[in-house]
C-alpha cells in the first residue's frame, strides 16, 4: 500500500509541474484573467505541496524519483504568494540538500527566490528583476563580486552565461 501511495505522489508532483510549465506563460500576460488563472494553479500547487510536506517531509528523489522531486521544488519556486510554505519548503529543502538527498543547485534558487520575496538581497543572482538596455539584471545580492563563485559552488553557470539565455530570447522576439 505504501509504495503505491508513493507512486500516486511521484505522478501527482509530475503532473503539478507539467501544468505549472504549460501555464508559466500567463504569469505575466497582459490580461488580468490569465494573470489570475496562473495565481489560482499556483496557490492550489502550493497548498497541496504544503499537504505534502506535512506528510513526508521534503520529497526527495530517493521518495518520489528525480523528475517527481525536480516537481516539488519547481513548485515551491513558483508559491510567491504563499510565502509561508516558500520559506518551510526552503527549510525543509535545506536539511535534505545537507544529507545529500536534495540538490544543492535547486536549492540556491528556492534561497534567492525566497530572499527576493522577503524584500532581501539574493545571494546567487538567480532572480531576474527586469530588462534594462536589452540586457537582464538582477535583483540586488548581497555579494554581487562573489557571484559567480558562489554559484560554481552550487553548479550554477557564470552570471553572463545565465543571462544569455534570456538576452538571446529577447532579441528573438
Amino acid at each position: 500500500m505504501a509504495h503505491e501511495n508513493i507512486t500516486a505522489l511521484a505522478a501527482e508532483l509530475i503532473n503539478m509541474a507539467t501544468a505549472d510549465q504549460q501555464n508559466s506563460y500567463r504569469a505575466n500576460d497582459e490580461a488580468p484573467a490569465e494573470q489570475l488563472a496562473w495565481r489560482r494553479l499556483t496557490a492550489r500547487h502550493g497548498d497541496r505541496l504544503n499537504e505534502i510536506m506535512e506528510e513526508y517531509g521534503w520529497p526527495t528523489a530517493e521518495l518520489v524519483g528525480d523528475d517527481a522531486a525536480r516537481g516539488a521544488w519547481l513548485i515551491a519556486q513558483h508559491a510567491d504568494r504563499q510565502l509561508d510554505i516558500q520559506r518551510r519548503a526552503l527549510q525543509l529543502m535545506e536539511q535534505a540538500v545537507a544529507t545529500g538527498s536534495a540538490s544543492p543547485r535547486e536549492l540556491a534558487f528556492l534561497r534567492d527566490r525566497t530572499l527576493v520575496n522577503d524584500g532581501h538581497k539574493q545571494v546567487y543572482g538567480t532572480q531576474i528583476a527586469g530588462i534594462k538596455d536589452g540586457s537582464p539584471v538582477p535583483w540586488p545580492c548581497e555579494q554581487p563580486e562573489h557571484m559567480d563563485k558562489l554559484r560554481a559552488e552550487v553548479g550554477i553557470e557564470p552570471f553572463a552565461e545565465y543571462t544569455a539565455k534570456y538576452t538571446d530570447k529577447i532579441s528573438t522576439t
